[in-house]
């Protein structure tokens, strides 16, 4: 199993569930192997944290961007500001100086702007993307622990009950 992503661990653990052998008279019940469900229901967890820090890093490196493009943007309105307080002072050009330092402020409000816009989009894709993976992982579990609990009502897990004959299990 090793090699596979979370997603496709949970198909395969929902596979081997879906392929077990019924229970005798019960059409929603089965019998799994409870040491291999629950070694791969391990590998799984183990994996989790990894994909955890993948969303910690995609979430610090958003912060990075936006850092950087608010840094960037405050730069080019600074120097925005700058020349447009440089050609103020210069009374010849001082109506064309207005309109040009304005210029270059919207267009560093919108590429501010553009920038967030981005990464906010790229984060929430992500974190949807892991936020689909957590809850088919939570569905699945719940599913294999539904049924576990069902078969420990009808005794199967029962630790003094002894295995039923294979001739009964037919």
């Amino acid at each position: 199993m090793t090699g596979l992503d979370p997603l496709e661990r949970i198909d395969e653990i929902m596979n081997y569930v879906e392929s077990a052998r019924s229970v005798p008279m019960s059409s929603r019940n089965c019998m799994v192997d409870r040491g291999e469900i629950i070694a791969m229901l391990d590998e799984l967890r183990a994996e989790l944290p990894g994909e955890l820090r993948r969303s910690q890093a995609l979430l610090e490196e958003r912060d990075k961007i936006i850092a950087a493009g608010q840094r960037e943007a405050e730069r080019i309105i600074t120097e925005g500001e700058a020349e447009h307080a440089r050609l103020v002072s210069a009374n010849e050009v001082a109506v064309s100086a207005e309109h040009e330092a304005n210029r270059i402020v919207g267009e560093a409000r919108e590429e501010s702007q553009r920038l967030r816009e981005e990464c906010e989009e790229y984060v929430d894709t992500t974190l949807g993307n892991f936020e689909r993976l957590l809850t088919k992982s939570l569905a699945t579990i719940e599913r294999g622990r539904d049924k576990m609990h069902a078969l420990r009502e009808i005794g199967s897990f029962a630790p003094d009950d002894e295995e039923l004959p294979e001739s009964s299990l037919s």
